[in-house]
Order: C-alpha cells, then structure tokens, then sequence
C-alpha cells in the first residue's frame, strides 16, 4: 500500500501559496511579522503552525544572507548563554549549533553523559530547575523523548529537541531550507523516503502537510510504528526528492546484522532514480553508510546533501533567534 500525504489547502495563506528562492531573492512586498516564538519549546513541528514553520525558514534565510553573503555582525545572542546536552554523539548537531550560537556572540555549554546523567544522579525535575537558573535555553540530544517532555514542563526557559527517539524537527528544517533555495518553493514537492520508519520521518509527517507537500515512503517489515510500503521503487516513483537515513541508529548496534538483512533493496542507486521526476534531488541527513546510498548518487550533482548540512548552522541559528529574541528579519517576507 503507497500512502500519500496530502492536504486541503482550505485557507487563503495556503492556495495563494508562496514561494522562495535564497539565492536571488525573489520577495513579495514587506508584511508585518505577526509570529512571535520568543520563550516557545520546539519539542516537535507538531506543535508549530505552517506560517510559524515558515517564520523560521524566512529568518534562516535572513540570517544566512546577512551573515554569509553581506558580511554582517550580528550579535543577537550577546549575553546568552546555551546548554547543550549530548547523550548521543553529533558531528553536524554539535558544530552547527555551537559556531551559530557564538557567531550570534552567546556562549554555549556543551555537556556529555561524563558531565550530566538525565534522572541518573539527579532527577529531571531538579536538573530542568538548575539549567533555568543558569542558561537562557537548552539543547538536548537524547535517547527518550519523554526525558525532552519533562525537561519542557520543569524548564522555566526554551527546551529544543536536538534529536529523539521520535523527533528531529531541526533537521527538517535544514532540509525544507535545502528544498527552498534548489526548488524555490515547497507546496506540490512529492518527497519520497526510502529507509527506517525512524524520527526523520516522524518530523516529516508533523510537517510536510503544512507546506502543501507530498509524501510517499517505503520500509521494510521490521516492526516500525508505521508501515506505508514494502516497495523502494513504488515509493520513489515520480518523487520530487528522494531521502533516506541511517539504517541503524545509535543504540541499535545489536540489530545491525537484522537490519541489514532487513534492507535488502532499500539502497538508493540510479535505477531508484529513473522511476523519480526528472527533476528529483536526493538528502540524507549524515552520516552515510554506502549501503543506504550509493556513491553514483551521494556524489552526483543531484544530491543536496552538503548544502543540506550547512543549512543546519543556519536554521538553529534562527530557531534560537526566535526562542530568545524579539528581532525580526530584515529581508522581505519570501513567497512559499
């Protein structure tokens, strides 16, 4: 069975729709910003609007233009200071939100399981207590999405989800930064996930309705929460973009041999491509593992993996912005 998301664009913001090009800016007249986020969670895109979502994707586009094309110093965060809880290790989630942060002239904290033990040697309730005393917000890279919950409920200041067992909401907004800038708008995009039924897919469902976007996913039968289709190349067949991820996520080293065998095909090569549009890109999230890409894929001129890493920096740097700040972007409101 192929399982489609799609929405009824029943309001006027939706069927107008708007699209965005960060590279040349295509604008619309200059609209008062009527978001505000300041002192929110981000937990999950689940509890964020689409005209929210896309605040967030127009400030990362302020902010990368001002900063990287312009030259500018913006030290929005002077004075701020960030706790970043890792129970599980980062190249991308670590680098990017620790140069944004301090670009933006806070201070972040980094903090592994040698350095805090969530409910271990102190409970969550007095943890979340003592980082609000001491930080602006915090960070958490975690096993249990519970654990982010009850850090949000104790926490007087912002609790983001840097990765959960269920959640990875600002890796998604990485990716629809990545989609914005290549495609210059998201709504009609079909995205096609090839892979484990896991937390990226998990903030693509909360999310990509929103924008107006379609999905179409396959996994294996392994036991996941949801199963859409056992087919790759049904699932990729006339997609927009094709993505997929990690096979065996950290903690899962004990299934590894399972789980290859369960993935059998699920291998993005050309011949998953050619049953794509012809305009298809590919994402994943990295690290990558040659069994879940190929080479002739991951490197081709196709693949929006690089730039989709990048744009991590640039939309932490605008969730914590809007979490922390009253400021509001200087470029002109993009079309989505």
């Amino acid at each position: 069975m192929l399982f489609n998301l799609r929405i009824l664009l029943n309001n006027a913001a939706f069927r107008n729709g708007h699209n965005f090009m960060v590279r040349n800016f295509r604008c619309g007249q200059p609209l008062q910003n009527k978001v505000q986020l300041k002192g929110r969670d981000l937990l999950t895109l689940k509890n964020f609007t689409g005209e929210e979502i896309k605040y967030m994707l127009w400030l990362s586009a302020d902010l990368k233009f001002r900063i990287k094309q312009k030259g500018e110093y913006l030290p929005l965060l002077q004075g701020k200071s960030l706790g970043m809880i890792f129970e599980k290790r980062s190249t991308r989630t670590r680098l990017s939100t620790e140069t944004g942060f301090a670009l933006l002239g806070g201070h972040p904290c980094f903090l592994t399981t040698q350095d805090i033990h969530l409910g271990v040697n102190e409970s969550l309730t007095d943890t979340a207590r003592v980082l609000s005393s001491m930080a602006d917000a915090v960070l958490a890279r975690v096993y249990k999405q519970s654990d982010l919950d009850t850090l949000a409920k104790e926490a007087s200041i912002p609790i983001i989800n840097g990765l959960s067992d269920l959640y990875h909401p600002i890796q998604i907004l990485a990716d629809y930064l990545t989609l914005q800038e290549h495609y210059s708008s998201l709504k009609g995009l079909t995205l096609s996930w090839i892979g484990d039924g896991n937390n990226i897919l998990h903030s693509i469902m909360m999310s990509a309705a929103k924008f107006g976007m379609h999905l179409q996913a396959a996994t294996p039968k392994n036991g996941t929460k949801l199963l859409l289709t056992n087919d790759p190349l049904e699932a990729a067949h006339g997609g927009n973009v094709l993505i997929t991820d990690t096979w065996i996520s950290m903690g899962q080293e004990e299934e590894k041999k399972k789980r290859l065998q369960a993935f059998q095909g699920y291998q993005v090569t050309m011949k998953t491509a050619k049953v794509a549009a012809s305009d298809w890109t590919f994402l994943h999230c990295l690290p990558r593992k040659p069994e879940e890409v190929d080479d002739e894929v991951f490197y081709s001129p196709r693949s929006l993996v690089f730039p989709e890493a990048e744009n991590r920096k640039w939309t932490i740097m605008a969730v914590m912005v809007s979490l922390l700040t009253d400021y509001s972007p200087q470029l002109q409101k993009p079309k989505f």
